[in-house]
């Protein structure tokens, strides 16, 4: 280096030093030490003043009456210094200060080092040299030749796919009750893994909300958001559903919600009006809405405005759909292979059934039904009818724990909603493998009672159930003298359209 731009140099670094900024934060004890012995400056406790400094260009004010250097003329290679100092959250987040902080972040140099120290091949034996030797190391033949910013993403790229792969394999032992996998929770603890609602205005103002409240059931989560700060619900157009992820994942640490986020769009949903038919019940206070899929709104009836949003979200690919997607994209399944079969009616037997219906972290029902059937003959108007419990067989009935209710709440109020409740239904095919899976809120309505079949002392209920894999019809009684209701007749009617590209067949 040059003399003259040696002594300009050591002219700023002595200004930083009576500044003093304070570097151990603001409100820092004195004496607790700006820097750290053989290592430079230690910057990420004093971030925050810098940022301050950063943003208004005002001249530092110390305890030196004659100190007058501000970060607008401080040279780069100084502010490149104390940046090569930070991690790699914390450089991102000074890359949204101002335009200059941001092309300063960007720089190759620094994020070379990161990105070498993160994936070398050879950490144990790793000693920090110069850039040069650190290029060399990771088998790259230059680094001014890379546009700004190319390492740093290639550093959040690789960071990424390492907390995907780390999750497809934490996923991958499969339960063979419910054919879904069985370290779920797991897997959200380890991966950070939450879920968000971002309501949009028709202005085009956005409000993210994170999660209030989260439980994860066998086949289900449980996602839950309530608060005093709504937006009003007429100013919103849509409300977009997204799992998020720390972009850096580090096991040994808490997942922070300030730094850097990965979001992965799961459902989008219409809020400009709610039709009557969405509303599946209501009690004094609020009336409830199902958004398919799988999304319970909560109104206040009194004010026609937000008062809980619930999403209900079946595991089955819950992982990949919650990560893998992106911000605006949601996640594509991989194309489906049929397997060959030789049966005469491939595709229409075989089939387990595993169905819950609760609310709460209350279970109302939680039963396994195996080696069901259907016959040519029973397809008909496109649908394949799968019977699983039969009306006629009282021995197959079955009674449901409890007067069922879905329960709600908020910061205020809460309560409970008669004859709903949330239904995960997982049907798996002859192989084990999901053929058809849900998680969404239901209701019993009153329907008229059947002319045929056993009689009943009780009032007769119906929960119904479609989308584009099939339809779920069930009907129950209420027995008066028992005060409970018996689940007297399942029916599954499966999509033919779905039976065919599954299975590879012509029905």
């Amino acid at each position: 280096m040059a003399t003259g731009r040696g002594r300009l140099l050591l002219q700023h670094w002595l200004g930083l030093q009576a500044l003093r900024l304070p570097l151990g934060g603001v409100g820092a004890a004195p004496g607790s030490g700006g820097f750290r012995k053989g290592a430079g400056v230690e910057f990420a406790a004093g971030w925050t003043m810098l940022k301050q400094y950063a943003r208004c260009g005002r001249k530092c004010e110390g305890p030196s009456a004659a100190c007058s250097v501000s970060l607008d003329g401080m040279p780069p290679e100084i502010l490149l210094k104390i940046l090569s100092y930070l991690d790699a959250v914390t450089l991102l987040c000074a890359g949204c200060v101002n335009r200059r902080f941001y092309h300063l972040a960007n720089d190759n140099f620094i994020w070379i080092r990161i990105y070498s120290t993160a994936f070398s091949p050879k950490r144990s034996s790793w000693k920090v040299n110069s850039v040069a030797k650190t290029a060399v190391s990771a088998n790259l033949l230059s680094v001014e030749d890379k546009e700004a910013g190319y390492w740093k993403k290639e550093y959040i790229t690789k960071q990424i796919a390492s907390v995907k792969a780390a999750l497809a394999q934490l996923l991958k032992p499969v339960s063979p009750y419910t054919g879904l996998p069985v370290k779920t929770k797991e897997a959200i603890r380890i991966s950070g893994l939450g879920w968000v609602i971002i309501l949009k205005e028709k202005s085009g103002r956005e409000y993210v909300m994170d999660h209030v409240e989260l439980s994860v059931n066998d086949s289900s989560v449980t996602i839950v958001w309530y608060g005093k700060n709504w937006p009003r619900l007429a100013t919103l157009s849509t409300l977009n559903l997204c799992g998020v992820t720390p972009v850096f994942m580090d096991r040994s640490k808490i997942p922070t919600k300030n730094g850097p986020r990965w979001h992965s769009l799961i459902a989008k949903y219409s809020l400009s009006h709610f039709p009557e038919s969405t509303m599946i019940g209501c009690d004094r206070l609020i009336r409830i809405f199902h958004l398919n899929p799988g999304l319970l709104v909560g109104l206040w009836k009194r004010e026609e405005e937000l008062a809980f949003v619930t999403a209900n979200l079946h595991l089955h690919h819950l992982a990949e759909r919650s990560t893998l997607g992106s911000a605006a994209l949601p996640y594509e399944l991989p194309p489906h292979t049929p397997r060959l079969d030789d049966t005469p009616e491939y595709g229409l037997h075989g089939y387990q059934l595993h169905v819950d219906m609760h609310s709460g972290g209350i279970f109302y029902l939680c039963s396994t039904f195996r080696n069901l059937f259907t016959k040519k003959g029973h397809i008909e108007n496109g649908y394949a009818k799968l019977i699983v419990i039969h009306f006629k067989n009282n021995t197959e009935h079955l009674p449901l724990v409890g007067k069922v209710g879905l329960s709600w709440r908020t910061d205020v109020f809460d309560g409970c909603i008669k004859s709903c409740s949330i239904m995960d239904m997982t049907l798996l095919d002859e192989y084990g493998q999901p053929f058809w899976c849900f998680s969404s809120p239901v209701c019993m309505r009153s329907s008229p009672r059947p002319s045929d079949g056993p009689h009943f002392w009780g009032q007769t209920y119906h929960v119904d159930y479609a989308d584009a894999s099939g339809r779920l019809h069930m009907e129950l009684v209420w027995i008066t003298e028992t005060e409970e209701h018996f689940i007297v007749s399942l029916v599954l009617y499966l999509s033919v359209a779905k039976i065919n590209h599954w299975f590879g067949t012509q029905y």
